[in-house]
């Protein structure tokens, strides 16, 4: 462990290199910006860390603009359709972030009169805001000092220290040693430059460690071992599950229903499926109709487990007596289909429009 004048200097080289080498980022007002007068919109960055749980900024950032511009102000998104805003987050994956953003939305527009809460704590007590949300919005926003650790300050941190012990496990020793560092004065400059060196300068496999300002004191960089950190322990086997997907046709439109609010891809569109299974199911036909199954599979991978569903086709005159509604061929665009079933949509042997 370092003295309290090392961690003085520690903070001071971090952040000389945030106000030069920062990313600039559409949610974030840098140095710069509050010294013309600007600061974060709690609503902005908010929706931000929501998006970007799981997903890359190259892709989530077009959303957030998307999101932005239909959903100006969190009263805005908490008086959207719950249906819309499934649409409109369909790619982003993860679908219960966009169920929880949705009744966070509508929690502080009710509860807190449309602003956020100021502190860690109060903000823990909305949906979907977890430990690291929460600092976040805190540090940033409201210039609490909290300690702010993702996957990159794991990463940064674990490599300043040399962890031994292996993630998942190392969390809560990387989320001790990390707050020994964070700057009281500018919490939330100091979270996004370690999360910034993460990103830019402490990366998986080449750090550039010799434009980082904390080479001088990491730990791994003085052994040369910086890519066998953060220790990982070893990947259980994905395993796979079995099913079949089932597209009706009529009138140049298909047959979706809406799955369950519970539960994974809850509440979103989908076509009609057998159960999903280690094994592969027998084929029980939501209607009699002739079907023709599509010369190659679907194959989606989950977080725990990979899915592959043989696709069925069949066109139909009556009408249904099941549990959904008929969608336009050309409509699918402004449905709230996740993309396990735009993949199934796409195998399937559906007219040209």
């Amino acid at each position: 462990m370092w003295t309290d004048p090392q961690i003085t200097e520690m903070r001071a080289a971090l952040l000389a290199w945030y106000d030069q080498q920062g990313r600039t980022l559409p949610w974030r007002v840098r140095p710069e910006d509050r010294a013309q007068g600007l600061s974060p919109n709690p609503y902005a960055v908010w929706l931000s860390e929501i998006m970007l749980q799981q997903t890359t900024i190259p892709h989530g950032t077009p959303y957030w603009f998307k999101f932005l511009e239909l959903y100006p102000t969190v009263q805005d998104l908490a008086a959207a359709p719950l249906d819309d805003v499934l649409t409109h987050w369909a790619g982003l994956g993860y679908y219960a972030r966009a169920r929880n953003l949705h009744k966070c939305a509508i929690l502080v527009t009710e509860a807190y009169g449309g602003e956020f809460p100021e502190t860690k704590s109060e903000l823990l007590k909305l949906p979907g805001v977890g430990d690291y949300t929460a600092s976040t919005i805190a540090a940033i926003c409201f210039n609490e000092p909290t300690s702010i650790v993702d996957g990159n300050v794991e990463r940064v941190i674990s490599r300043l220290h040399r962890v031994e012990a292996p993630l998942p496990k190392a969390k809560a020793i990387i989320r001790k040693l990390a707050a020994t560092l964070a700057d009281p004065e500018r919490p939330g400059d100091y979270g996004q430059a370690v999360m910034d060196v993460g990103a830019t300068v402490c990366t998986p496999r080449t750090p550039a460690c010799e434009t980082c300002p904390w080479a001088h004191w990491c730990q791994a960089h003085r052994v040369g071992d910086m890519t066998d950190f953060p220790k990982k322990s070893p990947k259980k086997e994905r395993p796979v599950r079995h099913g079949h997907a089932f597209v009706l046709v009529r009138d140049g439109a298909v047959w979706l229903r809406r799955r369950d609010e519970a539960g994974l891809l809850g509440g979103m569109m989908e076509v009609p499926t057998s159960a999903w299974a280690d094994d592969m199911p027998p084929l029980e036909w939501p209607v009699s109709a002739d079907w023709i199954r599509s010369a190659t599979d679907v194959r989606h991978v989950f977080t725990h487990f990979e899915l592959r569903l043989s696709v069925h086709t069949a066109q139909i005159a009556d009408p249904l007596d099941l549990e959904g509604r008929w969608v336009d061929i050309g409509d699918f665009e402004n449905e709230a289909l996740p993309s396990l079933f735009k993949k199934v949509l796409g195998k399937a042997n559906l007219p040209q429009t």
